[in-house]
């Protein structure tokens, strides 16, 4: 095999060895699961609303169980086989967020609880919360300035 010597060469190469992607069967899969997620969320909803709760109290249950949901499921590895099946469709905020913070802290157990878990478990949602918060507070700042 003679060497790669031009950017046109490399490119082709990448475009030779790379994986065609169904984009199509792709958005599909995160469609159904992701529908499915919101689905088992409005179940909840309904049955915690259908025993007397109030509107905040269903919304609350609603959103600690589907973080536990997540959160046993990618303890179990099982939420990373969902993910690989329906892509974006599995991190609705929500669960995603829960296996975003969960996951870390599983793969550095081994660096001890306060090194390891207490350290690491933020390091793929933190940029998410610091940058969210940042956003939130200059919006805030914004409307109440031009509100």
């Amino acid at each position: 095999m003679k060497p790669i010597e031009t950017k046109q060469e490399y490119l082709e190469y990448v475009d030779k060895k790379s994986p065609n992607s169904p984009i199509f069967k792709n958005c599909i899969n995160a469609f159904l699961v992701g529908g499915l997620i919101c689905s088992i969320g409005q179940i909840i909803f309904d049955f915690c609303e259908y025993n007397g709760l109030d509107y905040t109290s269903c919304s609350t249950i609603v959103s600690i169980t589907l973080i536990g949901i997540a959160a046993l499921l990618t303890s179990l590895n099982i939420f990373n086989k969902i993910g690989k099946f329906a892509g974006a469709g599995s991190l609705v905020p929500i669960t995603g967020f829960a296996n975003s913070i969960v996951s870390p802290a599983i793969e550095y157990k081994s660096e001890g609880y306060v090194m390891g878990v207490g350290g690491k478990m933020f390091t793929v949602a933190g940029p998410v919360l610091v940058y969210g918060i940042s956003t939130s507070i200059l919006v805030g700042i914004i409307a109440i300035f031009f509100v």
